[in-house]
């Protein structure tokens, strides 16, 4: 067994100071990520730094053009919330169909993207509706956040502090969850802006994480419809194969998912 040192500060700029100090450190969110690679000794941090009690990273604020969600919010309260489900009601239902009970009440938003899991839900719903992920350091946009797989543009002790989602005209999220873990199968996030513009994002599906799906955005600009993507041809190139589907699997699944979601969406 290694050792660990646990520290839970205060403020951000203890944590940051902690990070500085330790030797192997690793920040902890929900901790459903850092805490299996953990067990499994894929990691050993010299110090875990449990940001989830920190009073400034949790909340959610509304206005008129904007949702800002700070990042050690848990899906439970993201779910409940009431601005949220004003706002954007796509985020609310996303919650909604993540993980089980007991990972909506401890998992947060802000530790769902920080790795860029590949079957993460949150990174979606960031990169269709263009949201800005702010850290104690800079502004990112969803566009330059997500590097590739389990990778973000984040830097060494970098601690993101909000994410901002600009309302969108329509928005919604569709995905096939794996029975098991609810994790996405293959999971399509679409967002129309107020000036009419259309991004869609899938997760789930892809070997380098979240990814825009030009194809369908092109197709949903010209006619807001399922029926416009009846024509749509997705390409297996860079999709996951593995035991629970082939790449063609999950190439269909995100013309479907994708349907689904402009259904809901209306």
């Amino acid at each position: 067994m290694y050792e660990t040192t646990y520290h839970r500060p205060s403020s951000v700029a203890e944590a940051t100071a902690l990070f500085a100090s330790g030797s192997e450190p690793k920040y902890l969110a929900g901790g459903h990520t850092l805490i299996p690679v953990m067990k499994q000794r894929l990691a050993s941090p010299s110090d875990v730094i449990d940001l989830g009690r920190i009073k400034e990273l949790v909340g959610i604020e509304v206005s008129a053009d904007a949702l800002t969600i700070k990042a050690a919010t848990t899906y439970f309260d993201i779910m409940q919330s009431a601005d949220v489900k004003k706002a954007i009601p796509a985020i609310g239902h996303l919650t909604s169909v993540l993980g089980d009970p007991q990972v909506r009440h401890r998992g947060t938003i802000g530790g769902s993207i920080a790795n860029n899991d590949p079957a993460a839900d949150y990174p979606a719903a960031v990169l269709a509706l263009g949201a800005t992920v702010k850290t104690d350091k800079r502004s990112i946009a969803a566009d330059d956040f997500f590097k590739g797989l389990f990778t973000t543009a984040l830097a060494d002790g970098e601690i993101i502090t909000q994410i901002v989602f600009p309302i969108p005209a329509k928005a919604a999220y569709a995905k096939m969850r794996h029975p098991a873990s609810r994790f996405a199968l293959t999971g399509v996030f679409v967002a129309r802006t107020k000036a009419g513009d259309v991004r869609v994002a899938a997760t789930g599906a892809s070997q380098n994480g979240v990814m825009r799906i030009p194809a369908i955005e092109a197709a949903l600009k010209a006619n807001w419809s399922p029926g416009a993507l009846d024509s749509v041809k997705i390409s297996a190139d860079g999709l996951l194969t593995d035991i629970h589907g082939s790449s063609a699997y999950r190439a269909n699944l995100i013309k479907v998912m994708a349907q689904r979601a402009i259904a809901e969406a209306g």
